[in-house]
């Protein structure tokens, strides 16, 4: 018994060890497995990520174009409207009723241009928004401000314009009245575009990477149901682009039935006849007194006409590029609907 039990023993303490050869066994292929997967896995995501970089990321040859047309245009918008603020601000005699207005479009086309640009520009060749929760509402707020604002002021220069030139009797325009209408302006744009700050979020196209990346983050609407967004954005349409639009090109139609086709006096013919009897009487009669004042008066006139002509082709002028550059975006966000 004594000489049977170390055997025994022996034995027992043989398969215990055996039994823990193989648990460690057991235990280190299950943890080369599990580094192995961890490693592959990382890898894996390593490529992925080289990958969206490669193709996504990298700019392409095409899109160095677009890059330079971009700073192209922040450029020239940014030094252009600020040479436009520049000069009115430095001139008092340019401290006109009209040209408060456009001062006031300057200063909205340069909120767009430092807002719009250089996110819009990163988004396009990243498709992806970098800027976080808080600028996905602020940024495209600030857009939609300044889309209303030159909208508005747009159409506050048709109007002021039309009633000078149409009806000049019946209303009397004043810079007083134009920087309070140019308050207006921005009070009424700032609460008119609110809904775009509340339903702007941010949202990853690829979920499994939320914790990995912040590739392929958009920054959208997210409204509670798809009938919305088709109600918004058909009156945003409506507000800022077609009924603004109509009423600027009616007002223009008759501005220009009155300085150009109109036999009253103060158009051209009229003005032309009275000078040609002006100098036929002053050749006739002399230098008298009386035949100066009357010749500079319709000099004065003259010059006045030709003034309105001089602004009312240059406020159309800016009407038709206004019509020209916001219809795409203004009917692209209809279709997206």
């Amino acid at each position: 018994m004594l000489e049977r039990e170390p055997g025994s023993a022996r034995n027992m303490s043989g398969i215990t060890a055996n039994d823990a050869c193989n648990e460690c066994l057991t235990s280190a292929q299950h943890l080369n497995s599990t580094e192995i997967y961890t490693h592959s896995h990382i890898d894996e995501d390593d490529e992925l990520l080289k990958y969206i970089w490669r193709e996504y990321l990298h700019p392409k040859q095409y899109e160095w174009v677009l890059i330079a047309g971009y700073i192209i245009v922040f450029l020239v918008s940014l030094v252009g409207n600020t040479l436009v603020c520049f000069a009115v601000w430095k001139n008092h005699h340019m401290r006109t009723v009209t040209n408060y207005f456009i001062v006031n479009l300057s200063f909205a086309d340069i909120l767009v241009t430092i807002t719009c640009l250089p996110a819009s520009l990163v988004v396009d060749i990243t498709e992806t928004w970098f800027f976080g929760q808080t600028l996905c509402k602020i940024l495209p707020y600030l857009q939609t401000i300044s889309v209303s604002v030159s909208v508005l002021t747009l159409s506050c220069i048709a109007q002021d314009r039309w009633y000078a030139i149409c009806h000049p009797l019946k209303f009397k325009s004043t810079a007083k009245r134009a920087r309070k209408s140019i308050v207006l302006i921005w009070l009424v744009s700032c609460v008119i575009m609110i809904p775009q700050a509340i339903v702007m979020e941010c949202s990853s196209l690829l979920p499994e990477l939320t914790n990995k990346t912040s590739l392929f983050t958009v920054c959208d609407e997210q409204w509670a149901d798809e009938i919305y967004p088709k109600v918004y954005h058909t009156c945003f349409f409506i507000v800022t682009y077609f009924a603004p639009l109509c009423l600027m090109v009616l007002a223009y139609i008759q501005i220009c039935h009155k300085l150009w086709c109109q036999q009253i006096p103060g158009t051209s013919s009229v003005l032309q006849r009275k000078w040609k009897s002006l100098q036929c009487s002053a050749h006739a009669v002399g230098s008298g007194e009386s035949v100066k004042v009357r010749t500079s008066t319709v000099s004065a006139e003259i010059k006045q006409v030709k003034a309105r002509r001089k602004t009312a082709r240059m406020l159309m002028v800016v009407l038709f590029v206004f019509a020209l550059c916001y219809l795409p975006i203004s009917v692209l966000n209809i279709m997206k609907r």
